[in-house]
């Protein structure tokens, strides 16, 4: 199979209105109520005297095992308040980023009545990336010091393609995501187009509740790299096919396409331009097109079958 990268920004642009179109509501009227507090700021500011107040006023992060001496040995610590330092710089004010949730909140709860918005908690996790945020039902954790930047000194030594998601923007993605998590039911098949689809409803997802955001912050792709996908989608189409993949339970499909890496694996000598996670850009491209030729709802689209999602999407890729 021969790929073919071409420059699609005036069509990328087309399709993009094309979904915000049909994505976006007025959420004016929805009120959501939530508090926003700065752990991080609170912690490294404080001294013998005033940690038992941090602890009553933060109790749920202070277990047994982070003594009294621990907590005032870490905020001593030089390199730890490098870090804060440097997180500072870039939050010391969040009150955008508190816009930004608001809005999300508002587009959830729009979707789902019986939401309530949880109160969010900034910290720094000493760049914990698989903890970059937390939602425990009436708590909403961020971790700033992973949204740096992607070309932050900190996080020299990280592959490029996950400093890619190290960004501000990032974080409103993030949060998102980690509710949308919460929401999609767990699917017992296991076949790759199975996965790509139930990956695909979660993008979906994300366009209803973030509809003003980029897709490539979506995905996680650099705008080179959804360029190609965009490029690619008849070529990815077909080799899937060719290669009787999508009805396949081959776990090794996972890392080639599904998890998150610096490319996908087809095996061709120009796989390095190619973004990873294709087949969960697939699967969005699949429920998207589902949506378009359905009237459903989201609630119905959460727990539809993907066997019957596939068949009555109508997908054909675009050449």
């Amino acid at each position: 199979m021969r790929f073919y990268f071409m420059n699609l920004m005036v069509l990328c642009v087309f399709f993009s209105c094309s979904d915000k179109k049909n994505t976006q509501i007025d959420v004016s009227t929805v009120n959501v109520d939530f508090t926003t507090k700065r752990y991080e700021v609170d912690f490294y500011n404080s001294t013998a005297k005033t940690l038992p107040a941090l602890k009553n006023e933060y109790p749920y992060l202070f277990p047994k095992s982070f003594s009294d001496s621990l907590a005032i040995s870490k905020i001593a610590d030089t390199d730890e308040q490098e870090l804060f330092a440097e997180t500072q710089k870039l939050y010391k004010d969040i009150s955008q980023l508190e816009v930004e949730l608001r809005t999300l909140f508002k587009h959830v709860k729009y979707y789902n009545s019986n939401f309530k918005a949880p109160n969010v908690v900034t910290m720094i996790s000493n760049i914990d990336y698989n903890s970059r945020v937390i939602y425990a039902d009436s708590l909403l954790f961020i971790s700033l010091d992973v949204y740096l930047g992607k070309t932050h000194r900190f996080y020299a030594d990280y592959p490029k393609y996950i400093k890619e998601n190290n960004k501000r923007e990032n974080i409103i993605v993030d949060v998102a995501n980690t509710m949308i998590e919460k929401q999609l039911i767990p699917f017992s098949n296991r076949s790759f187009l199975s996965k790509m689809i139930y990956e695909g409803k979660k993008l979906y997802v994300l366009d209803l509740y973030l509809p003003t955001i980029l897709d490539q912050f979506k995905i996680g792709y650099s705008s080179e790299k959804l360029d190609w996908a965009i490029a690619n989608e008849e070529n990815i189409w077909k080799y899937f096919i060719e290669k009787k993949l999508l009805f396949s339970t081959e776990t090794a499909l996972n890392k080639r396409f599904l998890d998150n890496a610096p490319f996908s694996k087809f095996y061709l000598q120009n796989d390095n331009d190619s973004p990873g996670r294709i087949g969960v850009w697939l699967g969005w491209q699949i429920v998207k097109s589902f949506m378009q030729n359905n009237d459903v709802s989201l609630q119905e689209l959460l727990i539809i079958d993907f066997e019957e999602l596939f068949q009555k999407s109508n997908y054909k890729p675009k050449k």
